[in-house]
């Protein structure tokens, strides 16, 4: 193995993505006793090296380390005030316990297996995602571009993006080259993006590049909301949930873990008129961006007064397109995750870590799944798939 990867530790715990400390918030205040599995789906059929799990394993025990600086805590007051102080009281006294991960390696396949309370393991996915990512690339020998050539790059883009006219967020922590790749990426937005570049999905790089960190929820909230409820009152209640919570604030709704169409029937006049907008993750974008308008003129709402940002598998040339047949019919920001941290030279991972199993509070334990608008992408057993989209009325 080589020397840099006893170098491959996260230094901070902030270094995650802010939804996950949104949705922890929520589920403190509301699911204390849930407990919930995920698992690594290696999407990628990627073949991990001879002792990458142990290499991992490592990694994973010194997150144990980290805690809440009297700075991060400060930030999140600042900036954050919808986060309350005894939540982010509660962040200063947390602790990653890695016994809530388990990680078995046969051969070149990875198995990572998370279990806990759900308040607890909430934080795992996103720092787990980004060290298999950046161990996977050292421990294979792959090589990447320059640091100029990465500042070019990223450069280039943003100007891009500052032609068109639109706003960017950076959403990649999870899937990035490597840490140091990362800030390179936010240095050069920081410097270049000026009218574009509004923030980060991630908790650190915001603090330390002075931005905002952007993020409201993910498919895992609705996931556990349909064990806990049903399938067909997952939209329904998450979002009552959400509201409960915010009370207005982090108003952009995830619309896809049961598909869009489904979601649309549940988003009734308060909820369209309550929240900002809505999330694009999977599909069509431009189909997407029509049942969107299509659903705020049925409601009498102007679309131009909502927002939808897209953030499934953004380029320059998708954001174009996108543009072009939004332009005037709605609101529209662009969240961009894997072109920005890791076009580095080497393909990307398509990797993921997905809750697979929720005990809401003393009950059985119960499959969860996602039922993406894009069918490749659905999570789940074949048996629970079937049951959610016969139950949902879902065709495809």
């Amino acid at each position: 193995m080589p020397e840099q990867l006893h170098q491959i530790r996260l230094s901070s715990i902030l270094d995650n993505d802010f939804y996950k400390f949104t949705m922890q918030q929520g589920v403190i205040r509301l699911f204390p006793r849930a407990v919930v599995r995920y698992q690594f789906i290696n999407r990628g059929k990627h073949t991990f090296p001879e002792g990458f799990g142990l290499t991992l394993k490592k990694a994973v025990d010194h997150m144990a380390g980290l805690q809440l600086t009297r700075e991060e805590k400060a930030f999140l007051q600042n900036t954050c005030p919808y986060l309350d102080p005894v939540y982010l009281d509660f962040l200063e006294g947390y602790r990653f316990q890695p016994h809530e991960v388990q990680i078995t390696q046969k051969d070149g396949q990875l198995e990572v297996h998370i279990e806990g309370l759900w308040y607890r393991t909430i934080l795992w996915e996103v720092p787990l995602m980004s060290l298999i990512s950046e161990l996977f690339y050292l421990t294979t020998g792959a090589e990447r571009v320059s640091d100029d050539e990465i500042i070019s790059r990223t450069k280039a883009k943003i100007e891009g993006y500052k032609k068109l006219g639109v706003t960017i967020a950076e959403f990649g922590t999870r899937r990035r080259y490597s840490y140091h790749v990362h800030q390179l990426v936010l240095e050069t937005l920081k410097k270049f993006g000026g009218g574009s570049f509004i923030g980060t999905s991630n908790v650190h790089m915001a603090m330390v590049y002075k931005t905002k960190p952007i993020g409201t929820h993910a498919h895992e909230w609705f996931m556990f909301h349909a064990a806990r409820y049903g399938f067909k009152m997952a939209n329904a209640v998450g979002l009552e949930h959400w509201v409960q919570v915010y009370r207005g604030d982090l108003g952009i709704a995830l619309s896809d873990t049961y598909t869009t169409d489904v979601f649309f029937r549940q988003f009734d006049k308060m909820f369209s008129k309550l929240f900002d907008g809505v999330r694009h993750d999977s599909g069509d974008p431009l189909l997407f961006a029509d049942k969107v308008i299509a659903h705020y003129q049925a409601m009498g709402i102007d679309p131009l007064t909502k927002t939808i940002i897209f953030s499934d598998a953004l380029n320059f040339e998708k954001v174009n397109r996108i543009l072009e047949y939004c332009k005037g019919k709605v609101g529209l920001s662009f969240g961009i995750g894997t072109n920005f941290t890791n076009d580095a030279g080497p393909a990307p991972t398509n990797i993921v870590i997905k809750m697979t199993e929720a005990q809401p509070q003393d009950e059985d334990w119960t499959e969860v799944i996602k039922l993406s608008d894009e069918p490749g992408k659905h999570t789940g057993s074949p048996k629970m798939i079937h049951l959610g989209k016969t139950i949902l009325k879902i065709n495809d």
